[in-house]
């Protein structure tokens, strides 16, 4: 492959779909890093340090190649609602969302190994529909909520109790479409720029 091209340093069918979907080329590298929050980090600063992280990781093996990183966090409030540990913890967070609006945040990094890296941190707003306990117990069940930052997808079973979005959709998906294809545009690189506007 060319030196330009892209590899998505997550094992996110969500985000690999949304990339398809734009009709990048990229291939798939898992990054495995510690997503445990710091002392003190909001939400956005962790969402950016961790889609950096990624990206960092798997530009280690690549010295030449473009890699995207992403982390998404779900915000209630306060508080970060990040995969659920178990069904019980699911239903906890969909009883904590329901009726209310929350925030998704997702930091995307872009960078070459050895060069300054570029981060993004995309901001949307959902409006959760009031959930009743036959729906909360039936949207659990599914297993669907399992490995989903706050314990719903948008896309998925989850897309009948969501009543709003203000901002981008794919961001609440787990990737940005605009904020990735910003930063292939503006990395500097002819050859990344012309990739963001391939054809599938």
């Amino acid at each position: 492959m060319a030196d330009s091209s892209l590899i998505l340093a997550s094992s996110s069918p969500r985000r690999a779909e949304i990339l398809s979907a734009l009709g990048i080329p990229f291939e798939v590298q898992a990054a495995d890093v510690d997503e445990t929050l710091r002392s003190g980090e909001d939400a956005g600063e962790a969402a950016s340090r961790l889609a950096e992280a990624k990206a960092r990781m798997i530009g280690l093996r690549h010295s030449r190649r473009w890699i995207l990183g992403a982390d998404t966090l779900v915000v209630l409030d306060q508080a970060i609602l990040g995969k659920p540990r178990d069904a019980e913890d699911a239903r906890r967070m969909l009883r904590l969302l329901s009726g209310r609006e929350h925030r998704v945040l997702t930091g995307v990094a872009l960078l070459r190994h050895g060069s300054p890296s570029r981060v993004l941190l995309e901001e949307s707003r959902v409006q959760m529909a009031t959930l009743t306990a036959e729906e909360v117990s039936w949207y659990v069940d599914t297993r669907e909520p399992m490995d989903k930052a706050g314990a719903y997808a948008v896309q998925g079973l989850g897309s009948r109790f969501i009543e709003e979005i203000r901002g981008s959709y794919t961001n609440v998906m787990g990737l940005p479409a605009r904020a990735v294809y910003r930063l292939m545009r503006e990395a500097g690189d002819p050859s990344l720029a012309l990739l963001a506007l391939s054809c599938p």
